[in-house]
This record gives structure tokens, C-alpha cells and sequence, in this order.
């Protein structure tokens, strides 16, 4: 029998995997600048019963009423780590190796490096009273190493960017290096998921370290929302999201969570920390959904570009900032709080504008270059 062959043309083509859509998700740039602020309220008047030096008494007194729901600030973290996971999975997928550490090195350290250069040169000035860390210690901050080698931190907040740093390797090495696909990312999510909850029972400091179980379900959550934004309809993807805001309330509450205590600078209640953190995998979730798609503003673009540089001086440059306009300007307190972010923002701007900017695309032509 002659079998009959069909031009090639007329062959049927093979199923196409579904594709995420393209639109730009400019409201994730507006939602990395709400956690940020969020850290920042927390920073600056969330400590309620603590008497800090810029403010010459403590947060609940300058701040009565809000300074119990700046409390809540902190768990903007938690929502940067949703959105970290969403957004590593999608700068991962289809990337080889090199690319992608090329991408997240150029991305992090020209802002850190300045940031960790400027703190250092700002408190060693002596009309700041604030102690500098050893000229060794700066020195292997600049690596964002000083966590694990015991070295004191320049930035308060680096020790976010160490638990990104293990996030990247992990992601890394199980699917950007053998290359992303679905069911390697579902299998890796599924994998650390358990993981890290065999590591919380193991109470093994090595496996804690590595895996991080009271971060890891933000984010895995993100990653599930990831694979959401390419296929709503992906039933897995869903249960990794559902498990991933299970366990990562359930971690939030365990770690943030205390009996009203006077010894303690702050209180939230379990609800409250529930709220927050579910408040970062439902807005996630929507514009993983595509419902935001209209918020296609550009400043959305400038605000995301502003958030990390931000993110990296606002606390202790913060400082100092309030303490000038609130105790040598005799400004109050409700007007030092804005002009301070207001002043942090523009400082991220100069940052974006003459470090990024020139040094992210060259320092990722320069790694992404083949040898």
C-alpha cells in the first residue's frame, strides 16, 4: 500500500505549548513600591515602645494612632518575595544560565555597591552620630556575603537580599541550568516545598540555611502565580499557590506573632499579619490574571525602577533625615514622615539615573559575553 504523504503545507502542526501574554505588567512595578513603603512606614514609626535616636522618643509617641498599623509594615518583605518569585520564573524561563546571572548581578550590585559606599561615607561624617561598621566589615559587605561570615551590615536590609541570593541559586541550579519547562518547575516547587518543611522538622541549621523554610512558600507562591500568568487554567499551578499561602500565613504568624508584651517594640495581631500577607498573593494573583493590564501608566515603570535603590537607603539614610528635619528643623512629625520618603525617593532617583543606568547594561554585556 502507497501511503499517501501531504505537503507540508497541509501537515497538521504540533500542539504549541500556551504562551503567557505579552502585555507589560507595569502594575507589579506599582505593587514593588507599595512593599516598599510599606518596609519604610514600618521603619520609620512602626516601632511603636522603641526610643530611637532620630526621633528623641519613640514611634508610638509621635505617632499615636498609626504607629500600630506601621507595625504591619515589615511583612512587605513577605510580598517583595511573592513578587521575586513570579518575576524570577519569568526572566528564567527560556534563558540559558549565564544570561540569567548576568541579568540578576547587573540588576543588584551597581545600586548595592553605591548604596554600601554612600551609608559608609554619610555616618563616618561627623556631624552624624551614627556608629560605622569596621573598614573589614564594609569591606565584605560589599560581596553580600556578611550574613553567613558573621561580618556587621552596613544596610539593615541586606539580609533580604541574602535570602534572594539563595533563592537565585536554588532556582538556578534546579531549572534555569537544565532549562525551564513546566513540569521542572512544578517538580522543583513541589520538591522544595516539602523540603523545607522536613527542614523546619528536622531543625538542621545547614538545611535551614539553604532552604529557608519560613520564606520559601512567598516564594514558591510567586512561581505558581507565575505559571497562572501563562495558563489560568493550570490546576497544578493553582495548588501550588493555595499550599504555597497555606503554610506562608502559617510561617508569617509564627514569626511575627506575640502576646501583647510591654518588653516588645511592636504588636500585630494574628489577623492582621493573615490579612497582609494574603493581600500580597491576591494582588500577585490579579495581575497575574491580567486584570490590571490597564494600569499602563508609565510613571508605574518609573516608580518600579525607583523601588530598589530605595528599598537599599531608606533606613539608615532615613535616619538621618528625620532626625535633621525633626529635631534640628523642628519640623512635626507627620510632615518629617512624607518628606523623608519624598527625599529617599528623589536620592533612589540620582541612583537610578547615574548608576543604573550606565553600569546594569554594561556590567550584563560584559558577563553574558562568551569565553
Amino acid at each position: 500500500m502507497v501511503r499517501a504523504v501531504l505537503p507540508a503545507a497541509d501537515r497538521p502542526s504540533p500542539p504549541q505549548p500556551k504562551k503567557p501574554r505579552e502585555n507589560r505588567l507595569r502594575a507589579l512595578d506599582g505593587l514593588r513600591l507599595i512593599a516598599a513603603l510599606m518596609v519604610a512606614a514600618y521603619h520609620y514609626g512602626g516601632r511603636g515602645g522603641e526610643v530611637t535616636q532620630a526621633w528623641g522618643t519613640s514611634a508610638k509617641a509621635q505617632f499615636p494612632t498609626l504607629h500600630s498599623w506601621f507595625a504591619y509594615g515589615c511583612l512587605g518583605v513577605q510580598v517583595f518575595f511573592v513578587i521575586s518569585g513570579f518575576v524570577i520564573c519569568m526572566s528564567g524561563w527560556g534563558r540559558p544560565l549565564r544570561s540569567f546571572f548576568a541579568s540578576r548581578a547587573s540588576r543588584l550590585l551597581p545600586s548595592y555597591w553605591a548604596a554600601i559606599i554612600i551609608v559608609t561615607l554619610v555616618f563616618a561624617l561627623p556631624v552624624v552620630a551614627y556608629k560605622t561598621v569596621s573598614p573589614s566589615d564594609t569591606l565584605v559587605n560589599l560581596t553580600m556575603m556578611q550574613q553567613p561570615l558573621g561580618a556587621d551590615r552596613v544596610l539593615g536590609v541586606c539580609w533580604t537580599l541574602w535570602a534572594e541570593v539563595r533563592f537565585y541559586a536554588l532556582f538556578a541550579l534546579c531549572v534555569v541550568l537544565p532549562g525551564a519547562t513546566r513540569q521542572r518547575v512544578i517538580m522543583f516547587c513541589a520538591g522544595w516545598t516539602l523540603a523545607a518543611v522536613l527542614t523546619q522538622a528536622a531543625n538542621e541549621p545547614l538545611l535551614d540555611l539553604v532552604l529557608m523554610p519560613e520564606y520559601a512558600p512567598f516564594f514558591i507562591g510567586g512561581i505558581g502565580l507565575y505559571l497562572v500568568h501563562r495558563d489560568r487554567h493550570d490546576a497544578y499551578a493553582w495548588g501550588i499557590v493555595i499550599v504555597s499561602w497555606l503554610i506562608g500565613q502559617h510561617q508569617a504568624v509564627r514569626g511575627l506573632w506575640h502576646a501583647p508584651n510591654p518588653d516588645f517594640f511592636s504588636y500585630r495581631t494574628s489577623f492582621g499579619i493573615v490579612l497582609v500577607v494574603t493581600f500580597g498573593f491576591v494582588a500577585v494573583a490579579v495581575i497575574a490574571l491580567g486584570w490590571l493590564n490597564r494600569a499602563n501608566w508609565r510613571w508605574l515603570t518609573v516608580a518600579g525602577a525607583l523601588t530598589y535603590p530605595f528599598y537599599l537607603v531608606h533606613e539608615h539614610l532615613g535616619w538621618v533625615a528625620i532626625e535633621a528635619y525633626h529635631q534640628k528643623l523642628d519640623i512635626p512629625a507627620y510632615a518629617t514622615l512624607p518628606l523623608t520618603v519624598l527625599t529617599m525617593l528623589a536620592l533612589a532617583w540620582l541612583l537610578n539615573r547615574f548608576v543604573e543606568d550606565p553600569l546594569t547594561p554594561r556590567m550584563r554585556k560584559m558577563l553574558s559575553k562568551p569565553r
